[in-house]
């Protein structure tokens, strides 16, 4: 039987992350032979999982057959605890064992799947902070920053900015521009600028991550394995070098891989993400445009939409340059596929959206009709 009261020296715990908290939830299975295991690496229906194997730990690679759902946020996922049946491997195929079921998660990355049905993907789970890598290595995109921050914020983690390849801004104050320019776009987020190249940054970052779970999020050609290698002080992931002709990186990472660092706690390293979608992330909306919102509260129409509507707080910030146009166009643009892609699956909020629409058209006609004066509206009425 597994010994769940591991010491805080034993590997799962002082390097995995396995705590009381997680010992409580696998109590239930304890008593019937299972072990944890955190699992490290995600591939076609098999994970690899790490449990405790004496005073260290073993890798096993599981089947995922037992716990098959049509959820796709609650397949397993890097990061997860894993309750594991190492008795029913079979050794000839080197399967160890199955996944007999998954902990509860305490965080989740999602985004939206990029297929054309309406589903969820998990990023990563159960991480205390993720790194959201940006390339200094193109023009500064701080509508995805925003973006990636409001997925992180929802998931329960904490979100730290990366600014990856800084020693390509030879100017100290230009570089310090960008990193402000970041931290306005991610209000209460720590932005680091880092290098892997001189090595700047990448102590603090270490200080930031040590003892915790972490995951680096991005666009293909961010630095990420770059920054994981010079996290862990090893090349421990493969690197290739980003198209001269476009600035794009090749998917290097092609899996979740969860590693262990030397200062403690773990890093997953994750393939680079050509689009991030929104999944039902208005709480982390919220978080991220904290001072659009605190804004909107000023506004005379509690519905106001921040247009042309008389007494909009939001647009007089705009007008007196205290909010940025490109700030709110992006807190508008992600609000809209937020509240899409929410509405795809309650019906509820379809038919609030359908029923604004309406008033909305009914309203724009009802204001043409003023413009036009009583002659049109009789004639739109008789259809003459």
């Amino acid at each position: 039987m597994f010994d769940h009261a591991l010491s805080a020296a034993h590997p799962l715990t002082a390097d995995y992350g396995w705590d009381d908290g997680f010992a409580e939830l696998f109590t239930p299975f304890a008593g019937q032979g299972f072990v944890p295991g955190r699992i490290v690496r995600v591939d076609r229906g098999r994970v690899d999982a790490v449990v405790p194997d004496g005073d260290g730990v073993r890798t096993v690679l599981a089947d995922t057959a037992l716990v098959a759902t049509s959820d796709p946020t609650r397949v397993p996922c890097t990061g997860d605890w894993a309750v594991l049946d190492l008795h029913n491997g079979r050794v000839g195929d080197h399967l160890d064992g199955v996944v007999r079921a998954l902990l509860p998660r305490r965080t989740a990355i999602l985004r939206s799947a990029s297929t054309k049905r309406s589903e969820g993907q998990v990023l990563a789970a159960n991480v205390e902070y993720a790194v959201v890598a940006v390339s200094l290595a193109e023009a500064l995109d701080l509508d995805r920053v925003e973006r990636f921050v409001s997925l992180v914020w929802e998931s329960g983690a904490q979100p730290v900015v990366a600014l990856t390849k800084a020693d390509l801004v030879a100017d100290p104050v230009t570089l310090g521009h960008l990193v402000a320019d970041a931290a306005d776009a991610a209000p209460g987020v720590r932005v680091v600028a880092v290098s892997a190249a001189t090595g700047e940054g990448v102590d603090t970052l270490s200080t930031v991550l040590a003892g915790a779970t972490s995951v680096l999020l991005g666009r293909s050609g961010a630095g990420k394995s770059t920054l994981a290698n010079a996290l862990h002080g090893s090349d421990v992931q493969d690197v290739r070098a980003v198209r001269d002709q476009d600035g794009k990186g090749r998917h290097t990472t092609t899996t979740r891989d969860l590693l262990v660092l030397p200062g403690g706690g773990v890093l997953i390293d994750t393939p680079g993400l050509r689009g991030v979608g929104m999944w039902d992330a208005q709480a982390g909306l919220a978080r991220t445009f904290a001072d659009v919102e605190e804004l909107a509260e000023r506004c005379r129409f509690h519905d106001c939409a921040h247009g042309a509507e008389p007494g909009c707080a939001v647009q007089e910030a705009v007008e007196h340059g205290e909010l940025t146009t490109r700030r709110l166009e992006s807190y508008r643009k992600l609000q809209r596929e937020n509240q899409r892609i929410v509405a795809k699956t309650d019906a509820r909020l379809r038919a609030e959206i359908r029923r604004d629409w309406k008033q909305k058209q009914a309203l724009g006609r009802h204001q043409m009709e003023q413009k036009r004066g009583p002659a049109a509206a009789g004639r739109r009425r008789t259809g003459r």
